[in-house]
């Protein structure tokens, strides 16, 4: 039953894309020229290239029916209270009300192609942080959106980052003054309720030297019969001694491609985590990199990809060494079953002068069944000298000892694969803030429902 059909959009732009539903987005969202000339450009670059070959299968992607924007309200609302019911009772079953009045710095709901809720506590507030949507960011704070901007991934990175720059809408802007540590989480939920719908938010983060924030967000869809694209594009720009962490739990529906570009540059002594989480989609491909850009830089990306029947997960990380001393850590995790795929792709790279780099790469891949594959693809490149490099892959099957062992201490076949896996992704999950572990764990057992026996 889906709730939120009552709810009408204000505006569904046409399928397709063309450079005058750009201009008409545009001009509708009352966007500087810069901005317009960026997306002109960035669908020229689009048209130009090619659709990858590698990673997911992307031959029945209807590029050509996908609405790439769908408004739903008019204006960005600041309390619960004055948003559609339709929209609200989404959101109020996915814990979002309850969880921010509890426990949250900040949040911000994207349902469709804008962001219809977004706060902020005034703590942080008067210490100069900025939460917004970013749209409203290009809008109020111009400068600072114009200076970093897509230098981090420039149109031209690839085809969906193209396709992301031409017609982004919605996603988060965070900006932290120097010196300020958020203590607590800043949140983005962002949702697809339309079929056949392109979802293209933008999220750019920045801290500046000496600060700290944790920014979370979560993504869930509904399940349609129309595929959907979901493309995101997420630039992080960490300046020195900053630290920042970007946790992602992904949800959608087994017919949304979810392609997304996410990438942060880490300055002398910052550190960048990614915590990266993906369930459902039909396909996936995302590989979260840090690239550490000055001496003493340092990052880990913790990666899990649950792939089910007729999914493919595609997921990694990569780690770009530009500077001597600096550390990466990458963690990737996957499950397969009932003939699911789930590939780690993993890329490290180690620039001639980049001394005293210590690396260290871990995927363990757990199959439930016969029919359930993994692969490998990782790449190590070492231009440097003193270099130290750890890589450890498994590939492991649920034990049958020990799925008899926790039986014969009264689990079902189904709670003692669900224990099993949670061992598994222990490491993951101990990195989320408390709500959202027992969300995973809800997600596992309900994933592990019927793929046992």
């Amino acid at each position: 039953m889906n709730s939120s059909s009552h709810h009408k959009s204000l505006f569904v732009a046409p399928p397709g894309l063309s450079s005058q539903m750009i201009t008409e987005m545009s001009r509708s969202k009352g966007e500087p020229q810069w901005m317009l000339d960026f997306r002109l450009e960035a669908l020229a670059v689009f048209e130009k290239k090619a659709m990858p070959t590698w990673g997911v299968d992307l031959s029945d992607l209807p590029m050509d029916d996908i609405h790439y924007y769908v408004k739903p309200l008019d204006q960005v609302q600041r309390s619960w209270d004055d948003i559609p019911d339709s929209i609200r009772k989404t959101f109020d079953a996915l814990g979002i009300i309850q969880a921010e009045q509890q426990i949250l710095a900040g949040v911000g709901a994207q349902f469709e192609s804008e962001v219809v809720y977004k706060s902020l506590q005034k703590e942080w507030s008067d210490q100069g942080v900025i939460f917004c949507s970013m749209d409203d960011a290009v809008k109020d704070h111009s400068e600072l959106v114009r200076k970093y901007f897509a230098t981090v991934i420039p149109a031209h990175d690839n085809k969906f980052a193209a396709l992301n720059s031409a017609v982004w809408s919605g996603g988060s802007f965070v900006y932290v003054p120097a010196g300020v540590k958020v203590t607590m989480p800043l949140q983005a939920y962002f949702r697809i309720d339309q079929p056949r719908m392109g979802q293209f938010e933008r999220t750019l983060i920045i801290a500046q030297p000496g600060s700290a924030v944790t920014y979370v967000e979560g993504c869930s869809a509904p399940v349609y019969r129309s595929n959907s694209l979901h493309s995101a594009v997420v630039e992080v720009i960490a300046l020195q001694d900053s630290y920042v962490r970007y946790t992602t739990i992904q949800n959608w529906s087994q017919n949304v491609y979810n392609l997304v570009t996410k990438r942060a540059v880490a300055y002398r002594n910052a550190r960048v985590d990614w915590v990266d989480g993906n369930f459902g989609s039909k396909a996936t491909m995302k590989y979260p990199c840090i690239v550490l850009k000055e001496e003493g830089a340092s990052g880990q990306v913790i990666s899990i990809g649950v792939a089910g029947q007729g999914q493919h997960q595609d997921t990694g990380a990569k780690m770009i060494h530009l500077a001597p001393h600096t550390k990466s850590h990458i963690i990737a995790k996957s499950i397969s079953k009932k003939g699911g795929n789930a590939s780690y792709r993993g890329l490290v790279k180690v620039a001639p002068n980049a001394h005293n780099v210590k690396i260290r790469t871990q995927c363990d891949a757990l199959l439930l069944d016969k029919t359930a594959r993994s692969d490998t693809y990782p790449v190590i490149d070492v231009k440097g000298e003193r270099v130290s490099v750890e890589h450890e892959a498994t590939v492991s099957n649920i034990n049958e000892e020990q799925l008899f062992y926790l039986m014969s201490r009264g689990f079902t076949a189904q709670e003692a694969s669900a224990f099993i896996v949670n061992n598994f992704l222990e490491v993951f999950v101990k990195e989320l803030p408390m709500e959202y572990a027992v969300e995973i764990n809800r997600l596992i057992a309900y994933e592990m429902e019927g793929s046992v026996g």
